[in-house]
């Protein structure tokens, strides 16, 4: 899988339809200000980037949109959408509390089978840890949380946690790029294994919470990741459009 000097990956992703590889794309590149806020997004010029016909890059901006990405405006079609700081601190805010819950439950409720996938989803991760490789890791972290929302036993909490951490995904992954912080990230999930598997559910809750939070420094060095300034109104910018390798 190759990536761009920026380390998003152009590659395709194993198991993803093509338009679900290609709103994970565009949305990396929106988050690291590839695509700024404002952009428009045109379809033929991303259908050129990507090497793809419009049919995909069409899915998969309409899935984008779902998700909050891209707005869809007047005269302009698809535009990329503004997530104010503010905004995203408090969706950061509701994420730590649903992944709490979810983890006091799967204190007080997982099973054998789920306390191996844990931990199997944890140790995982090690060897990228390892290597500094933020993109693998980022795939084993996605693991682990799927499969703690999974330990909860509550399929509504699990579904409603699952929508947020898609929509937080690119964000959270970006945090991942401050020196340090996968390292640190790999350590309060061990701990919050521990805590799962002890049944100790308010400790359990505590350590996830903690995770989850982007608050005082960490919230000011994922803010000094995003792209920090829009096009003006009516300039007419479009998103970059350089094809893709690999």
């Amino acid at each position: 899988m190759s990536s761009t000097p920026l380390g998003i990956s152009t590659g395709p992703i194993i198991g993803l339809k093509l338009s679900e590889q290609l709103r994970d794309r565009i949305e990396e590149r929106i988050v690291v200000g590839e695509y700024p806020p404002g952009a428009r997004l045109d379809e033929i010029e991303l259908a050129n980037a990507f090497g793809v016909s419009r049919t995909p890059i069409r899915e998969a901006l309409i899935q984008l949109a779902s998700a909050g990405f891209v707005e869809t405006r007047p005269r302009r079609g698809a535009v990329v959408a503004t997530t104010p700081p503010e905004r995203l601190r408090e969706m950061f805010d509701v994420m730590a509390e649903l992944e709490a819950l979810c983890a006091r439950l799967a204190a007080q409720r997982a099973t054998p089978d789920d306390h191996r996938a844990l931990v199997a989803a944890h140790q995982a991760s090690e060897p990228a840890v390892r290597a500094e490789d933020i993109d693998a890791y980022y795939r084993f972290n996605e693991t682990f949380h799927l499969a703690l929302y999974a330990a909860s036993h509550n399929g509504f909490l699990a579904e409603q946690t699952a929508t947020l951490h898609r929509r937080l995904r690119p964000y959270r992954r970006l945090q991942l790029r401050v020196p340090g912080r996968m390292r640190s990230s790999a350590a309060e999930h061990g701990a919050i294994v521990d805590a799962v598997r002890r049944g100790d559910a308010e400790g359990a809750a505590a350590r996830m919470r903690a995770h989850v939070l982007v608050q005082g420094d960490r919230f000011a060095d994922l803010v000094a990741h995003l792209p920090s300034s829009a096009p003006s109104p009516g300039r007419g910018s479009r998103a970059p459009t350089r094809r893709a390798p690999g």
